[in-house]
């Protein structure tokens, strides 16, 4: 079950298989155990490894309301299917299908390609609209294009509009039909959506890619929210055990495993600790009035640490919190001096002389803004499609927005084969390697890579 991410039937594929055998020589090894498995459907489905301790399965029942509670609740869940068992039921069968029809190996290639291209959507597409409704234009391709000129006596009309200004506004204007016409008119962050609809597609390959791009809507919201629905759960677990369901002999149990989930060490974030030490911050300075202006206005260190005016507004707070934040927006709003300060939060990094990872700084907005970056787009790279009639060739262009960290170029050029198979004309990725705007290409034979003298002037 947690091989297939806890859905009883999958469409077949060599991926589930590994990922089995990396979980059952981990549980078989004693180097990882499974406590809980909880599906976002309407029921929630969970389940229960039958081998665990009854306090185990206690603990997991009630970090499984909470994370059931966070599905139903939280507004970045609100657009996916909730009978997403059946949804995931009948892609397996639609599959099997088409494996019938053109055997396992045609079906398993294909997918391979698909696969790698999952994480390249927009996961904010549903929630806003990003495509301009496309005006219509007229104007035949080839004809002169005609500037209006602003209104003046006959004798100022050569100051007025002089021959240099009305040939500038022609040619922006010629170029805003040049960028209409090319497909995508903006640049497309849902590369599998542009590739449905876009690419040489037989009817069944269209379907395949339509179910991973479905599947991989349906997953997102779960990376955009990972630190708050397990802090959240955390929260809950901890509340429900340690005053309604654990008995004495239970406690010491509790204990060591609670603790064991929220372990830390210097260079990981755990995110069941981070998320549920800010739920708990967020919970007592709304009960003690610890915001607003007169708080961040105030200067005494020892007034600001004895603050308490109670207000008794935390429990209504982090449920506010639950419902409309998700990680990004949770850490920018919430994470505050004084909790990196009292839970240690520093950035760190290895020390190759010494052996040892040693704290690099401790500034908190350096440690916020770590963060973030990490969080942004799912930690994936901001890839994008720009034309898909690259040099009037039917060649398809895409474009990495650099942020400051290079491509794993082999990853890179995979990709590129992959994208080739579907689009079947060479496929290429302006990216920057090493400070330098290169070029990668694959044109069905071989890889190339070359310099770029000029980057494309696009606007997100």
């Amino acid at each position: 079950m947690a091989a297939y991410l806890g859905f009883p039937t999958r469409y077949p594929h060599w991926r589930f298989g590994m990922e089995y055998e990396k979980l059952s020589k981990g549980y078989t090894y004693g180097l990882s155990k499974i406590y809980e498995l909880v599906i976002n459907n309407d029921p929630c489905y969970a389940y229960l490894m039958k081998n665990n301790s009854l306090t185990d399965q206690k603990l997991v029942i009630a970090h499984v309301y909470g994370h059931g509670d966070f599905f139903k609740n939280n507004l970045w869940f609100g657009h996916t299917n909730h009978k997403m068992i059946d949804q995931m039921a009948n892609h397996a069968t639609r599959v099997r299908r088409y494996i019938d029809r053109f055997g396992f190996q045609v079906v398993e290639e294909f997918l391979d390609s698909v696969l790698s291209l999952e994480n390249l959507i927009d996961q904010h597409s549903p929630y806003i609209r990003r495509r301009e409704r496309e005006l219509r234009d007229d104007t035949v391709p080839g004809d002169r294009v005609t500037v209006p000129k602003l209104r003046s006596k006959g004798y100022m009309d050569e100051y007025i509009n002089p021959s240099e200004f009305l040939e500038r506004q022609r040619k922006q204007i010629e170029e805003g039909r040049k960028r209409k016409r090319r497909v995508p008119a903006s640049p497309e962050k849902d590369v599998l959506l542009f590739l449905i609809e876009h690419a040489p597609l037989e009817d069944w390959q269209q379907d395949i890619l339509a179910i991973v791009r479905e599947e991989s809507y349906y997953f997102a919201p779960q990376g955009m929210t990972k630190i708050m629905n397990e802090g959240w759960a955390s929260y809950w677990h901890s509340r429900i055990m340690t005053e309604k369901q654990l008995s004495d002999a239970e406690l010491i149990d509790y204990a060591d495993h609670h603790s064991g989930t929220l372990g830390t060490r210097p260079g990981v974030i755990n995110p069941y600790k981070l998320g549920l030490e800010l739920f708990r911050d967020i919970e007592d300075r709304w009960n003690k009035g610890k915001f607003g202006k007169e708080y961040e206005e105030c200067t005494n260190v020892e007034a600001k640490r004895k603050w308490d005016r109670p207000l008794g507004q935390g429990r209504e707070k982090i449920f506010e919190v639950r419902k409309i934040y998700n990680d990004v927006s949770f850490i920018d709003t919430f994470l505050t001096r004084e909790f990196c300060e009292e839970h240690r939060l520093f950035n760190y990094g290895y020390d190759a002389s010494t052996g040892r990872w040693v704290i690099l700084d401790r500034d908190y907005q350096k440690v916020k803004e770590k963060l973030l970056f990490q969080l942004t787009n799912l930690g994936d790279p901001f890839i994008y499609v720009v034309d898909s009639n690259y040099e009037n060739r039917g060649e398809l262009y895409l474009y990495h927005r650099h942020d400051g960290v290079d491509l794993r170029l082999d990853y890179a050029r995979d990709v590129l084969v992959n994208i080739h198979k579907i689009w079947t004309r060479p496929a290429h990725l302006e990216t920057v390697v090493e400070g330098t705007r290169r070029l990668i290409s694959f044109d069905g034979q071989e890889q190339k890579d070359r310099e770029l003298e000029e980057s494309l002037q696009l606007q997100f």
